[in-house]
């Protein structure tokens, strides 16, 4: 009777056992992270999906953004910093949003998941992780980081079992040579995937999407192309740098041949292949495509490949002078089927 009666003490007392419980019980997340990174509406969001609720993949369900001080920017940290200041940089504000308002794909879809997380909890896992560690390297801080993420995100519904890697989605983290040389030197065993899609079928979707959220990056196509070719040379250069380690998949291919895609993925990732794989998820929900044109359906819309149908002629024939020469480049690296 004394336990009941405690129990139903009010939220406060469920909480802090909640938290103690969550505490005393996480589970180290010490695998190699295989991120996602390349130009935003090149399909990043959709693979994250993809591999979202494999048994063997720890997936950040949203884009991972621990960058600093901006998102694309791979962080820097300083091991001479105390461990709340590691926390303060690595720490992802997107989280409070979600916990507070629930998952979307897009602002006003009418289908919202549930994220339950708790930050104060994120950072008690955190510290308590690095306690342990008599000399703490870079890795384990990163370690520490995704061990209190996953911790403390407390509906997960694929936390337990046997887990080989942590997949994260940032875009263009890849672009910039700095970035990729502090990566791999915290996960010498991580991997990178990089999709690249049809200039002529990412622009109007870049275009559009630039106008729903009222901002003006893409607006003009020969800025918006210049970036686009920027992202090209540098999943090029990363394929150059790290070869086995990287790998590029064709957007086209995701979409059109997605198990064939998914299959050579897993291979790379050294995870079973599992059906799951063929299905984007949020916490292993079927949820609806992030697209920037109309859309209810749920899965893989096939919609995406006929994009370069709303391009003028003039447009078409800027986007061939700018990309025609870098896109066959990486297009001979990409994922063999």
């Amino acid at each position: 009777m004394q336990k009941r009666h405690s129990a139903f003490q009010g939220y406060s007392s469920n909480f802090r056992k909640l938290a103690q419980v969550c505490l005393d019980n996480f589970r180290p997340v010490t695998e190699p992270l295989a991120l996602i990174s390349q130009i935003q509406r090149s399909g990043g969001s959709l693979l994250s999906q993809l591999l979202d609720g494999h048994p063997q993949i720890h997936a950040h369900p949203h884009e991972l953004k621990i960058g600093h001080p901006k998102k694309n920017n791979w962080p820097s940290i300083e091991l001479s910093d105390r461990p709340e200041r590691w926390f303060n940089i690595l720490f992802e504000e997107s989280t409070i949003r979600l916990f507070e308002e629930g998952y979307k794909k897009e602002r006003a879809s009418d289908i919202t998941f549930p994220f339950i997380f708790l930050p104060f909890l994120q950072k008690q896992i955190f510290l308590a992780y690095l306690k342990g560690i008599e000399s703490c390297a870079l890795r384990d801080v990163f370690n520490a980081y995704m061990t209190s993420y996953f911790g403390a995100w407390l509906n997960n519904q694929n936390y337990y079992g046997t887990k080989k890697v942590v997949t994260g989605f940032t875009p263009r983290v890849s672009d910039d040579v700095c970035n990729m040389e502090r990566f791999f030197s915290i996960y010498p065993d991580g991997r990178l995937i990089s999709i690249i899609r049809n200039p002529k079928n990412w622009f109007p979707s870049a275009f559009r999407h630039n106008a729903k959220i009222k901002k003006d990056k893409y607006g003009d196509i020969r800025l918006a192309i210049e970036q686009w070719r920027r992202s090209a040379q540098g999943i090029v250069r990363n394929k150059s740098c790290y070869a086995e380690r990287v790998c590029i998949i064709r957007f086209e291919d995701l979409i059109r041949s997605t198990g064939p895609v998914m299959r050579s993925l897993a291979e790379f990732l050294q995870v079973e292949f599992d059906e799951i794989l063929l299905v984007p998820t949020f916490n292993r929900c079927p949820i609806q495509a992030n697209t920037s044109f109309e859309n209810r359906e749920f899965g893989i819309i096939q919609g995406t490949l006929s994009r370069h149908q709303t391009l003028s002629g003039k447009e078409n024939d800027i986007i061939e002078e700018m990309t025609g020469g870098i896109y066959r480049e990486v297009l001979a690296y990409t994922l063999a089927l």
